[in-house]
C-alpha cells in the first residue's frame, strides 16, 4: 500500500510531511492536491523531508502527500532522440500541445502537476525480432538474461534502437513477437523467472540515480574527434573519457560545448542545459534542429537528446537533470553506441545542491556547499567510460562525460572547480585574457592537460600518421617555451633576444594563428578532419625545423620572413581556404615553403 501523509511545512523547494512511516529514501511522491512530483531526501520518525521538482508556491500544511513506491525512474525505449525534455523527463514539446488544445492562453507554461509520459503511448514502431546484423536472434526456451537482444527497431534514419531485456531480469523466454507495429506499451516478449511471468515492453523503467550495469570497463583508447585543433590535437578526449570546461563570463563554455555537440564523432549526443540562462538554452533549441550532422548530412535531432532544465525553473529539478541526461547516456551506451554527454553547467548544479542543503539545515562546508559535493561530483563522473554491455551478441559501447563550469570571477581554486578536476581526465580551461583578444576557443595550452594523450596516439598512428606524436610535442614545446620568453621579452624587449629565441616567436604566433584559432561559425574552418590537423601542424613545424638550420647557418629571422614572403599568410589562411576534401593543396603550400627557404640557403652559401 502507498504510505499517506500530510504536509506540515513548506520552505521553497522543500516540503516536511508527517505520518510517512514506511516511507523510504529517494521514494516519489506526489505532494498535494495538484500531485506535484517530489522525492523523499531525509527520513526523520515519520516525518519525511521531500524536494519538490516543481513551484511549492501556494502549497499549505495539511495538504495530502501520496507515495508511489518507486524512486524517480526514467522510461527508456524507443522515441528518446529528438525530443526535448525537462529535468525530470517530462516532454515539453507535448506538454506544450496538451495544454495548447486545453488552454491556449496558458500553453507557453508549464502547469503544475500535470502528468504526460516521457515516451509518445500511440506511436507506432516497426519491431524486428533479432539482432540488426541477423546473426543472433532468440527462440521461445532458450536462456535469457540482462542485456539479450530481443529484436530492434528503427528509431531514426541514423540510430537502430535495440529492444534488450532489462538488466534485472534472469530466466527463459516463454514467447517472442514477431515482425509487426507495436506501441511502447504493447508486451512484445516474456520470460518466465523464479517470481513468474515478467512482460517485455518496447521500453524499461530505470532509476536516475543508480548506475546501469555491464560486463567489464575496458580501457579508453579510440580518440573522440572533435573537429577543433586545439582540442583534438593537443588535448584530445577518448571516448569513454571525462572532461571539464571551466571558465569565467564570456570566455566561450556555451559555443565550445554546441561545437562538441554539433561536430563530434560520437553517434548519440545528451544536451543538458543545467540551471543556464533562458536566453542561452532557447539558443539551442532553436538551433539544433536547424543543423545537419556533419557526419552523415542527416538532421542532428536525429542523434540528440535535449534537457532544458532552465535558472527560471525549480531548484530541485535542476538537481536531478543530471542523473536525467546521464542515464540516458548509459542506456544507448548499452546498445553498443558512443555517446556524448555534455552538461552546462555544473556550477549551477552545484548551486542547487547548496540550496536544498539549506533548506534542509545541514552543515556547510566550503562557500556554504555541503560537505558531500565532491562525491555527488565523483558519482556523476565515474558513470562515464568505455564498456562490454551485458548480454548478447557482444558489444563495446562508450558514455563521455563532459561538463562546464563557471567559476566566480574565474578562480580556479574555488570548490566546484577543483573539486571536479580531482575526477577528471581531460581539463580544457578558457582564459578571460584570450577570449579578450579575440582567441577563439579560448583554451589556455598552459594550463589545460589530457592524460589520454599517449591512450589515443596508436589511433593516430594507425588512421592518420606515425608522426603524430612527435610533431605534436614539438608544437607544445614551441608554446611552452615561447611563454618562458615572454617574460624576458616583458623585462628587457625582443631586440635582446637572440635568433634562435626569435624564431621561436615567430613559429609560436603561426601557430597560435594558423592553427589553435578556429572560427565556429566559418563553414570551413568550424569543423576539421584529422587528416587537414595533422597536415596544417606538419606544415608548421617542418618551416620550424628548416629555418632553424637557417639560423644556425647564420641567417637572420628577418631574411627568413623576407624569403617567404605572401607564403606566411598563405600558411595562416590554409585552416579556412583550403577545403576540407582537398588536404593535399597544404602538401603543395608545404613545398613551396621549404622551397623558398631552400632557396634562401644557397643563396647564403
Amino acid at each position: 500500500m502507498p504510505v499517506k501523509g500530510r504536509i506540515v511545512r513548506v520552505a521553497g523547494p522543500l516540503v516536511v510531511a508527517e505520518n510517512m512511516s514506511g516511507a523510504q529514501m529517494y521514494e516519489m511522491v506526489r505532494v498535494g492536491e495538484e500531485g506535484l512530483v517530489g522525492e523523499i531526501t531525509r527520513i526523520r520518525g515519520d516525518l519525511a523531508y521531500i524536494q519538490v521538482y516543481e513551484s511549492t508556491t501556494g502549497l499549505k500544511p495539511g495538504e495530502p502527500v501520496e507515495g508511489t513506491g518507486g524512486p524517480l525512474s526514467l522510461e527508456l525505449g524507443p522515441g528518446l532522440l529528438g525530443v526535448i525534455y525537462d529535468g525530470i523527463q517530462r516532454p515539453l514539446t507535448r506538454i506544450a500541445e496538451v495544454l495548447a488544445s486545453k488552454m491556449p492562453e496558458r500553453s507557453i507554461f508549464v502547469e503544475r502537476g500535470i502528468k504526460v509520459p516521457a515516451l509518445d503511448r500511440e506511436r507506432k514502431w516497426s519491431f524486428i525480432p533479432g539482432d540488426p546484423s541477423g546473426g543472433f536472434k532468440l527462440r521461445p526456451g532458450d536462456k535469457v538474461s540482462g542485456g539479450d537482444v530481443l529484436g530492434w527497431v528503427q528509431e531514426t534514419s541514423l540510430i537502430r534502437h535495440l529492444i534488450m531485456v532489462p538488466p534485472n531480469v534472469h530466466g527463459r523466454l516463454s514467447w517472442v513477437a514477431g515482425e509487426g507495429e507495436y506501441t511502447v506499451e504493447d508486451t512484445i516478449a516474456e520470460v518466465e523467472t523464479e517470481r513468474g511471468k515478467v512482460p517485455i515492453k518496447l521500453y524499461q523503467k530505470w532509476p536516475a540515480r543508480v548506475p546501469r550495469p555491464y560486463k567489464v570497463k575496458l580501457e579508453p583508447t579510440e580518440p573522440l574527434i572533435t573537429g577543433m585543433r586545439v582540442i583534438d590535437t593537443l588535448f584530445p578526449m577518448a571516448k569513454g573519457g571525462t572532461g571539464a570546461v571551466p571558465g569565467g563570463f564570456g570566455t566561450g563554455k556555451t559555443v565550445t560545448l554546441h561545437s562538441l555537440a554539433q561536430w563530434s564523432s560520437a553517434r548519440v549526443v545528451i544536451y543538458i542545459g543545467c540551471g543556464e540562462r533562458g536566453n542561452e538554452m532557447t539558443e539551442v533549441l532553436v538551433r539544433f534542429p536547424k543543423y545537419k550532422d556533419p557526419w552523415t548530412g542527416k538532421p542532428l535531432m536525429e542523434r540528440t537528446v535535449l534537457i532544458a532544465n532552465t535558472s527560471n525553473m525549480p531548484v530541485a529539478a535542476r538537481e536531478a537533470s543530471i542523473y536525467v541526461g546521464i542515464t540516458i547516456a548509459e542506456y544507448y551506451r548499452d546498445m553498443g553506441y558512443d555517446v556524448l554527454l555534455v552538461a552546462d553547467s555544473t556550477s549551477r548544479w552545484a548551486e542547487a545542491l547548496r540550496e536544498i542543503a539549506g533548506r534542509l539545515e545541514e552543515m556547510p562546508a566550503e562557500e556554504g556547499y555541503p560537505s558531500y559535493l565532491a562525491s555527488r561530483l565523483a558519482e556523476f563522473y565515474e558513470r562515464a567510460g568505455r564498456v562490454e554491455a551485458l548480454g548478447s551478441p557482444g558489444r563495446v559501447g562508450s558514455a563521455t562525460v563532459v561538463g562546464a563550469v563557471s567559476p566566480p570571477g574565474g578562480d580556479f581554486t574555488e570548490p566546484v572547480t577543483s573539486h571536479t578536476m580531482r575526477f577528471i581526465k581531460v581539463l580544457w580551461a578558457l582564459d578571460t585574457k584570450l577570449a579578450y583578444s579575440r582567441h577563439y576557443p579560448a583554451i589556455n595550452w598552459l594550463t589545460s592537460y589530457s592524460a589520454y594523450s599517449d591512450l589515443v596516439a596508436e589511433w593516430w598512428h594507425k588512421n592518420v600518421d606515425p608522426r603524430w606524436a612527435e610533431y605534436r610535442n614539438e608544437a607544445m614545446n614551441i608554446l611552452l617555451r615561447e611563454s618562458e620568453l615572454q617574460e624576458i621579452v616583458r623585462l628587457i624587449g625582443p631586440e635582446s633576444l637572440d635568433e634562435k629565441d626569435k624564431l621561436i616567436l615567430d613559429v609560436a604566433r603561426l601557430i597560435k594563428d594558423g592553427f589553435l584559432k578556429q572560427n565556429a561559425f566559418d563553414p570551413v574552418d568550424a569543423f576539421t578532419p584529422p587528416v587537414k590537423q595533422f597536415k596544417l601542424l606538419q606544415m608548421i613545424i617542418d618551416y620550424y625545423r628548416k629555418a632553424m638550420e637557417l639560423v644556425e647557418a647564420g641567417v637572420t629571422v628577418k631574411e627568413i620572413r623576407e624569403a617567404v614572403g605572401r607564403l606566411y599568410l598563405d600558411m595562416v589562411r590554409a585552416k579556412f581556404e583550403v577545403p576540407n576534401d582537398r588536404v593535399e593543396l597544404i602538401d603543395e603550400l608545404r613545398e613551396k615553403v621549404l622551397k623558398a627557404l631552400e632557396s634562401l640557403r644557397a643563396g647564403a652559401a
